[in-house]
Parts: C-alpha cells; structure tokens; sequence
C-alpha cells in the first residue's frame, strides 16, 4: 500500500509538473523573444544568441508605453481603494445592521452580476457623453468604483464575525462608523487582500471599456496600447515581445507576492452567510 500510494504521488506530481510547463513555456518564450534581435526573430530557436536589451530601450523611449503604464497604474490603483472602502462599508451595512428590505437590496446587487460587461458599455459611454467624461480619467475610473462582487463577499465574511466583538465596540462608545472602521475592518484583512489583487488584476487588464471610452494615444491603457502598438508594429514582434513582457511583469510580481491570498479569496467567495 505504501509504495502504491507513493507510485500514485509521483504520476501526480508529474501531471502538475506537465501541467506547469504549458502554462510557463508561452511566457518563456514571450521573455526569450523580447532579449532577440530582429534577426533572429524568425529563426526555430528557443534560446537567443545574441540576446540584448535594445528591444526594451525603443519600447521606454521611443514609444508612448511608460505613459501608458502610468495611465494602468493610476486606474488600477484609485479603482482598487474605491473598492475596498465602498464594498466593504456596503457589505458591513448589509451583514451587520437591521433595517426593512436589506435582503431584497442585496438580492439587487447580486443579480446584477448577471448583466454581461459588453450589455452596460452603452449606458456607460452615453452617461460620459452627457457628463463630458469622455477621454478622461474620471471616464476611466467610475464604472469600477464599486463593485457587485465585492460587496457579495465583504458581507459574507462580516456574516462570520461574533456579533459581540461589534456590541462591545459600541458599549465603548464609538460611532457606527467607528464600529465599522476600528472593528470590522481589522477583523476581515484577508477578505480585504483578496478583494484588492482581484481588483487590482482586473483594472490592469481591463481593454474593452478603455478602448471605447479613450480618444487620445495620451490617455490609452496598457492594454489598449499595446493592442493598438502591436498593429502598428507589424512584423516587429521583438518589439511587441518587449512591451507584452513589461506589461506582465506586475501582474506576475502580485501573483508571486500575494499567492497565499488569492487561493484565500477564492476560498473565501464560498463562505455561508
């Protein structure tokens, strides 16, 4: 039993081990591509010969990428507090305090997520024009500033708290909002972490409502950009290797960083209420 147990082990570390390779090997490759010279671009091999970073130096200098990146990160990044304050003081209302039809509201905020993205881009470009938030960064931020999700699992672990750690803040004398921000909020860090790099990932990535909302190359995302770079570079793929490789590069330091509250994240969209 012992060495059946072990031979099943193995056959599932190799799996996973198969299973790692095709998921890296596109990335190897993307990384690999980005140190070519354009020579070599269109040779069968794997490793460069000559590998250089002149590739990276046009992508900083010569296109509109670092401005591109700072446009992703600054969406990304007020996107992502909009959605950890909102979400989580809407999820702690609707978990913790008593009030006539809470239920249904939640029932609303959740069938929304039933509405497919590409079903609101209309709404969403109609309301900027109205409002003149087209091309601009307000454009940009406002259909993510909260979020469906997020308030579905803020309010799902606020359920799981003891209610006398909330009664005791309140016997102490503090606010509502003090309750919420100097008791709930320490209590629910993990839900917090998770519901931030899911935010986070998501803006970064985000291309369809950018690309409509955006006019300018000024005011283009990453993603946008580099959609719009990579036809415009053709057959340069060692450049279009160069800029996919930057763009990923933060996704992946979140990932390496944060792994632990991820897995944590989706373990966590199951909790009972």
């Amino acid at each position: 039993m012992r060495w059946r147990r072990r031979l099943e082990d193995l056959l599932v570390l190799l799996v996973l081990l198969l299973g790692s390779g095709v998921m890296v090997l596109p990335f190897l490759w993307m990384f690999l591509t980005a140190l070519k010279p354009f020579p070599e671009i269109f040779e069968l091999r794997f490793l460069p010969q000559a590998p250089t970073l002149e590739n990276y130096r046009q992508v900083l200098w010569e296109t509109g990428f670092p401005r591109w990146f700072l446009n992703s990160l600054l969406v990304a990044s007020l996107t992502t507090l909009s959605v950890l304050f909102f979400d989580s003081l809407t999820g702690y209302v609707l978990a913790r305090l008593r009030f006539p039809g809470r239920h249904l509201v939640f029932v609303l905020i959740l069938s929304t997520l039933m509405v497919p993205t590409e079903m609101l881009v209309i709404p969403w470009y109609v309301l900027s024009a109205e409002k003149g938030w087209v091309n601009t960064y307000w454009g940009l931020l406002f259909p993510g500033l909260i979020t469906a999700f997020g308030v579905f699992l803020m309010r799902q672990f606020f359920q799981t708290l003891p209610q006398d750690l909330f009664d005791a803040g309140r016997l102490d004398g503090l606010t509502e909002f003090g309750v919420f921000w100097r008791v709930g909020l320490p209590l629910v860090r993990p839900a917090l972490a998770a519901l931030g790099i899911f935010t986070f990932l998501g803006n970064w990535n985000a291309f369809l409502w950018p690309l409509i909302i955006v006019q300018t190359p000024e005011m283009r995302t990453l993603p946008v950009g580099i959609a719009l770079f990579s036809g415009e570079a053709g057959t340069a793929w060692h450049l279009i290797m160069a800029a996919s490789s930057l763009a990923v590069l933060p996704t992946l330091l979140v990932f390496f960083f944060f792994q632990r509250q991820i897995i944590e994240g989706v373990v966590l969209t199951g909790v009972k209420g």
